[in-house]
């Protein structure tokens, strides 16, 4: 069983294969409804230039497309099951100039400083190597004003199910998980201003926003 869980855990965090491709669809299902809850804390311009770390399997990507029509977004992930999946996702969107998707990783961000209006994690900064160090490099790539969303389904504190089992298991399964609290200090820490939290304790979802400062 033990051996089973591992693996899953595994797949969630660095997709492949067959059952890798399978995770990523259910992801896209399964966290469209958490993404549409964070992202309408967010205000997006019509030309913003837009970053998903961790894509998975593009779902984000085309709804920040959407967000912003007349913008650029990107989509990096570390899985290149993951790079396909949302490739095919957003096929169409790519052709026509709007995405663009890249192998990467958050910890080394292939693009110049001051390069994005937003950038966005959903569900994916609880599995990030080095979360302040990888919280600087977001803040390289941000221009001055540009914010920061993160989005999870897990967090330290709530009251759902899926959440105090992730606190149980979090440091077998190699899971980094915050308190309302640690968020605040993780974003203030990297430099980000005007931090806000926000919480559906029931379901266990978060979403914090933090600006990079105008100067």
């Amino acid at each position: 069983m033990e051996i089973v869980v591992s693996r899953s855990v595994s797949q969630c965090q660095r997709p492949r294969g067959w059952l890798g491709r399978i995770i990523l669809r259910r992801m896209n299902a399964s966290h469209s409804r958490l993404t549409d809850w964070g992202l309408a804390y967010v205000a997006f311009e019509r030309h913003d230039a837009i970053l998903d770390v961790g894509c998975g399997g593009g779902k984000t990507v085309g709804k920040l497309a959407g967000a912003a029509p007349q913008g650029k977004i990107y989509g990096v992930d570390v899985s290149e099951e993951s790079v396909a999946v949302s490739t095919r996702t957003n096929a169409h969107l790519i052709n026509t100039g709007q995405v663009e998707i890249r192998l990467a990783s958050v910890s080394q961000l292939p693009f110049s400083d001051r390069t994005f209006d937003a950038v966005t994690a959903v569900e994916t900064h609880i599995w990030w190597p080095d979360l302040p160090g990888d919280m600087r490099e977001i803040f390289r790539v941000l221009k001055p004003g540009g914010q920061l969303i993160i989005i999870a389904e897990v967090y330290k504190g709530a009251d759902s199910v899926a959440s105090r089992l992730a606190e149980q298991h979090a440091g077998r399964i190699g899971l980094t998980l915050l308190s309302v609290a640690e968020h605040r200090e993780l974003f203030t820490n990297a430099g980000f201003l005007g931090v806000q939290v926000m919480e559906e304790r029931h379901h266990g979802w978060i979403c914090v926003t933090g600006r990079r400062p105008n100067a």
